[in-house]
C-alpha cells in the first residue's frame, strides 16, 4: 500500500485530536492550531485525489488493520477526493474570511471552544465523505450534529440560542430515524460494511423477498438526511441557525454540514442500497416533489425578507431544492448535476455570508437592505464578492451557478416525461425569483447615501481580503473550467458501482 493510502484515516483522527489538544490552549494558539489542520487537510486531500486519477481506481483502507466485523474501512476514490479537497478548502476560506469577526461575536473564555468545535466538524464531514462503513456513518453523523449546534449556540445570546434548539430538535429527529433505518438493515442483511450490505440487498430485490421492510428502510434513511440537510419542508431551523451564528459559522454550516449529508445519501444510494433498487422504490418521485416545492418556497420566502442575512438563508433552502431534484431525476446525468451544485452552492453561499458580514461591518452591524444602501461602497472586496455570489445564485454565464443550472436543465430534458416539463418550468421560474432577491440586494449595497462612501480609517483585513479574493476565484473556476470537474464526478460515481 501507497503511504497516501493512509491519508484519509490521519485526517481524520489528527482533526479529532486537534480538537482535544485546542481545547486547553489560548485562543490565538488554537485558531493557529486549526488554520494549520485544515491546511494540512488541502494538502492531503489533494494528494489523495491525484493519487486516485493517476491509479484510475479506488483503495480501502482497513481502520486497525482489522477486517469486518472486527474492524471498519476507509474507502478513498476519486469523488472522495474531489469532496475532500473541495471541503477542506471551503473551510480554510470560511475560517480565514470570517476570522475578525470571531473576537468580536464569541466571548474571549470561548474562543477557544469555538475551534475545538470546528476541529470536531472537520473530521466528521471527511469521515463522512470516506468512510465505507455504514455505523461508522451514523456515530460521525451525530458528532457532526453536536458540532453544529455548538457553532450556533457560541454567540450565547437569546437568537442563538433558540436557533441552536431549534436545529438540535429537527436534526436529533433526523438522526433517531437514520439509526433506525440502519439497525432494521443491519437486521435484514446483517453487514455495517457498504459492499456487503448492497450485494445481500441485490440478492433480496432479486427474489422479491423482503419487499416491504427494504422500502421502509430506504424511506427511514432517505427521510432521516432529507430533514438533516434541511429539504424542504424540514427547513423551519435553517434560517435562524445561518442568520444568527457568526460569519464563519454560517458559512460552513450552509456551505459544508448539508451537504455531506446529501453526498452520504449519495453514497447510500450508490453503495448500500444499489442504483437500481433505489430508483425502483419510486422515493426518487419524493425527492423530485419536495425539491421542486423547495425551489419556490424558498424563493419566496427569501423574495418577502428585508434581512439581508436571512434572505441568503432562506436562498439556500431554494438551492438544497436543486440538489434533490436533481436526485429525483433518477439518472446517472441528474445526480452528476446534483453533486456539481453541490460544490456551486457552497463555494458561492459561503462567499455570500462573509461578505454580507463585511457590508454589515461598514454599516453600524445593520442587516436590513435599507441600512446597508452605499455598504458595496464603505467595503468594497466585500461589494464585490457580494455582487458575484449573487450572479452566479441566479445562473449568469461565466459563475459557477450558470454550469449547475445548465446541467440540471440538460438532466431533464433527457427523461422526456412529465418530470421534464415540470422541472424546466420551474428551473425558469425560479431563475427569475432569484434574479428579483439578488439583484435587489445588489442594487441596495450600491446605491448611493448622502453620507461619504468610505471611512478612510476602515481597512478590512488581510485574511478577509484573502478569502474573499479566493472565493471570487474558486466562483469563476467553476464558471469557465468546469468540464474536468464533471468528468472528475463521472469517474468517480462509476467507482462506486
Amino acid at each position: 500500500m501507497e503511504f497516501v493510502c493512509n491519508f484519509p484515516f490521519f485526517c481524520i483522527v489528527l482533526s479529532m485530536a486537534t480538537g482535544v489538544i485546542s481545547s486547553v490552549l489560548k485562543p490565538k494558539a488554537a485558531k493557529a492550531l486549526s488554520v494549520i489542520l485544515v491546511s494540512l487537510s488541502c494538502i492531503c486531500s489533494f494528494l489523495v485525489l491525484g493519487y486516485t486519477i493517476k491509479t484510475g481506481s479506488s483503495f480501502t483502507y482497513m481502520m486497525g488493520h482489522f477486517p469486518a466485523p472486527f474492524g471498519n474501512e476507509i474507502r478513498a476514490g476519486i469523488l472522495e477526493g474531489v469532496m475532500a479537497s473541495f471541503f477542506s478548502v471551503i473551510m480554510l476560506l470560511s475560517l480565514l474570511g470570517g476570522e475578525k469577526y470571531l473576537k468580536v461575536d464569541i466571548e474571549e473564555p470561548k474562543q477557544n471552544l469555538y475551534f475545538v468545535l470546528v476541529d470536531l466538524l472537520l473530521s466528521s464531514l471527511l469521515a463522512l465523505v470516506y468512510t465505507n462503513d455504514l455505523f461508522t456513518a451514523y456515530v460521525f453523523v451525530e458528532i457532526n450534529t453536536i458540532a453544529a449546534g455548538g457553532l450556533i449556540m457560541i454567540r450565547s445570546n437569546g437568537h442563538s440560542m433558540l436557533a441552536s434548539m431549534k436545529y438540535m430538535i429537527m436534526s436529533l429527529l433526523g438522526s433517531g430515524l437514520l439509526l433506525i433505518g440502519i439497525s432494521l438493515q443491519y437486521d435484514l442483511t446483517g453487514h455495517l460494511l457498504m459492499e456487503n450490505i448492497q450485494t445481500a440487498i441485490a440478492g433480496l430485490a432479486k427474489t422479491g423477498e423482503y419487499a416491504v421492510p427494504l422500502t421502509v428502510i430506504i424511506g427511514l434513511i432517505s427521510v432521516g438526511i432529507a430533514i438533516k440537510s434541511a429539504l424542504f419542508p424540514f427547513h423551519a431551523w435553517l434560517s435562524d441557525a445561518y442568520g444568527f451564528s457568526t460569519a464563519s459559522s454560517a458559512a460552513i454550516l450552509s456551505s459544508l454540514v448539508s451537504k455531506a449529508y446529501i453526498f452520504l445519501l449519495i453514497k447510500i444510494v450508490y453503495r448500500v442500497i444499489g442504483t437500481e433498487v433505489f430508483w425502483n422504490s419510486k422515493i426518487t418521485n419524493v425527492f423530485f416533489v419536495l425539491g421542486v416545492a423547495g425551489m419556490l418556497f424558498g424563493s419566496i420566502s427569501a423574495m418577502k425578507e428585508h434581512d439581508m442575512r436571512k434572505m441568503i438563508a432562506f436562498s439556500s433552502v431554494a438551492q438544497i431544492g436543486y440538489i434533490y431534484m436533481g436526485l429525483g431525476f433518477g439518472t446517472e446525468l441528474g445526480v452528476v448535476a446534483a453533486v456539481f451544485h453541490i460544490m456551486s452552492h457552497a463555494a458561492t453561499k459561503s462567499m455570500l455570508f462573509v461578505a454580507c458580514r463585511g457590508l454589515s461591518e461598514v454599516s453600524g452591524d445593520k442587516k436590513d437592505f435599507s441600512d446597508l444602501k452605499g455598504a458595496g461602497f464603505r467595503n468594497r472586496i466585500a461589494g464585490a464578492a457580494f455582487s458575484v455570489g449573487a450572479f452566479s445564485m441566479v445562473g449568469v454565464p461565466l459563475f459557477a451557478g450558470f454550469i449547475s443550472k445548465l446541467y440540471l436543465t440538460s438532466a431533464a430534458l433527457e427523461l422526456m416525461s412529465v418530470k421534464m416539463a415540470v422541472a424546466v418550468i420551474v428551473l425558469a421560474i425560479s431563475t427569475i425569483l432569484n434574479a428579483l432577491y439578488f439583484v435587489r440586494a445588489v442594487i441596495s449595497i450600491y446605491t448611493p447615501r448622502n453620507e461619504h462612501y468610505r471611512d478612510a480609517s476602515f481597512r478590512p483585513g488581510k485574511t478577509f481580503c484573502g478569502g474573499m479574493v479566493c472565493f471570487i476565484g474558486i466562483n469563476f473556476v467553476l464558471g469557465l473550467a468546469s468540464y474536468p470537474l464533471i468528468i472528475a464526478i463521472e469517474q468517480g460515481l462509476h467507482m462506486f458501482w
